[in-house]
């Protein structure tokens, strides 16, 4: 995102930009663009401008919404979608005060598979869901749409895994990346369950 934002002029262009082009069905008024974006309001409004004014977006009564033919849709969309949208490291970081994070799996929009049931799932002990909730708003903004995640304890993760929970075997038996794994959860007891 630091390159991006460097080539683009800033991260919050970057941020307003996949804003519209992963959500290009969806209008967004100024406030929702804010919050989305989590980017101050006098950015926000001169980032308006400057793509209002290439025809990147388009308003219509109080909202404003994507242009689909924006002369460079497919262009922008390979490099500011297509591209890596965080690594891992920056991930793991965003999870170190939320609790005791065991194990951190990162899938869907991360690893650019549409066809997933989560984006993120989180294991651990002593988890605090109000700064993971803090933590997924922060990843959104950067990424430009909502993330589908899950959280588990340790013992529950542990039980579903041996129950051979849906959602957790769809999650480990499709194609996802590990950000961060204790010994306790190895990968090969992972695979075993």
């Amino acid at each position: 995102m630091e390159i991006l934002g460097k080539i683009l002029g800033n991260p919050a262009r970057v941020k307003i930009m996949r804003l519209f082009l992963l959500n290009s069905k969806t209008s967004f008024s100024k406030k929702d663009i804010i919050k989305r974006s989590r980017v101050n309001s006098s950015a926000a409004s001169r980032e308006i401008r400057l793509l209002s004014s290439i025809d990147f977006i388009r308003k219509h009564t109080t909202n404003w919404f994507f242009n689909p033919l924006f002369k460079y849709a497919k262009e922008f969309d390979k490099l500011l979608v297509g591209a890596d949208t965080i690594d891992k490291k920056t991930i793991a970081d965003s999870f170190k005060k939320v609790g005791k994070v065991k194990f951190l799996l990162v899938s869907g929009i991360f690893i650019k598979n549409e066809d997933t049931r989560v984006d993120l799932l989180i294991v651990g002990d002593k988890m605090k869901r109000n700064k993971i909730e803090e933590e997924i708003k922060k990843l959104e903004a950067e990424i430009g749409t909502e993330l589908v995640y899950a959280v588990f304890d340790t013992k529950e993760f542990i039980y579903r895994l041996n129950m051979y929970d849906k959602l957790i075997r769809d999650v480990l038996d499709f194609p996802h990346e590990v950000v961060l794994q204790a010994k306790e959860l190895s990968t090969q007891s992972l695979k075993k369950s």
